[in-house]
């Protein structure tokens, strides 16, 4: 057992009363016909920035890794015109195969065109960068980071997408490193992993963010991380709420918190991926998007869901107030 592992103790890092600071992924909604739902799109954007969280476009939850190129830039063109240059975070992602190089030119061209908009690039996994030995992985984030002003690194675990790698804690120190790369984004749906990085995080660098992207325990801010969430996407200002509350030293953060998770746990049930469809059923339910369409690649849940959503939906309304 490694030093780190030994001083693992949970309950001596949780953090009361911290600011939390919570970013949230938006979904792409889809109109009945499969057009994109550009109207649902742009009123959760803005919805999402009016609550206080940070939207991030282009992630897996506005399905990244199946939509096209020309898709993708029209995303960030209608973020920033509906933002009108408050902050947001969007996925820099190179499609390839399996056996691919790793495609640096890519990574530089998704970040720069980020940029360009006025968001933070967040830098998607792909065959060819998850594919590299340790010593050249950090090797590629620091080609990236020494050509864009400021990234977020992103490991994510497969349940989530075949091409997803969980890195090693050496790893993690690694990407600490590198002065640009200003937090990562870690979705193992696991905490002890999560724990780990956040100790090293406040020894090496306490500036550097640890975005939980573990939707099956999203009160991993109680110990110090901030989030990246697909599940936020459900009710950003549910979660706006239940941070403000931990902020306060409010009780109600629990309760928000107890049924936000339950929400997560249906949600993100097998096959994870199918949580874009519960988003779209939810969104859907309370009247922000057109359809509870979601793209043809992406699998479905059962429309019984729906029933146990509107439940979850009333229960949030009474207990939030929004």
């Amino acid at each position: 057992m490694s030093t780190t592992q030994a001083n693992l103790d949970p309950i001596a890092m949780i953090r009361p009363r911290r600011k939390i600071e919570g970013a949230s992924a938006i979904l792409l909604p889809f109109e009945g016909d499969g057009s994109v739902d550009w109207p649902g799109f742009v009123g959760h954007t803005l919805r999402t920035a009016d609550s206080g969280l940070i939207p991030a476009v282009n992630m897996d939850t506005g399905y990244a890794n199946l939509i096209v190129e020309k898709l993708r830039v029209e995303v960030l063109r209608k973020t920033r015109e509906v933002l009108g240059g408050r902050p947001f975070l969007a996925g820099a992602f190179v499609g390839d195969q399996k056996g691919a190089r790793f495609d640096l030119e890519s990574y530089l061209r998704q970040a720069d065109q980020i940029q360009e908009h006025g968001g933070t690039p967040v830098i998607f996994q792909s065959h060819g960068l998850t594919g590299l030995d340790d010593e050249a992985l950090l090797g590629a984030y620091d080609a990236i980071g020494r050509q864009v002003d400021r990234f977020i690194a992103f490991e994510l675990g497969t349940a989530f997408t075949p091409f997803g790698r969980i890195y090693s804690i050496e790893v993690y120190r690694g990407l600490m490193g590198i002065p640009s790369c200003v937090g990562a984004k870690h979705s193992s749906l696991h905490r002890e992993p999560e724990w780990l990085r956040l100790i090293e995080r406040d020894r090496l660098r306490p500036d550097f963010r640890v975005y939980t992207g573990n939707d099956l325990a999203i009160d991993m801010v109680m110990y110090g991380s901030d989030y990246l969430l697909g599940l936020s996407t459900f009710d950003p200002m549910a979660f706006a709420r239940r941070d403000a509350a931990w902020l306060a030293g409010d009780p109600a953060f629990h309760e928000i918190n107890d049924l936000l998770q339950y929400l997560g746990f249906l949600a993100f049930r097998p096959p994870v991926p199918a949580y874009k469809h519960s988003a779209a059923m939810f969104l859907h339910l309370k009247g922000w998007i057109a359809s509870d369409r979601t793209h043809p690649e992406s699998p479905s849940r059962p429309l019984s869901d729906r029933e146990i959503l509107l439940d979850i939906n009333r229960r949030l309304e009474v207990l939030v107030g929004v």
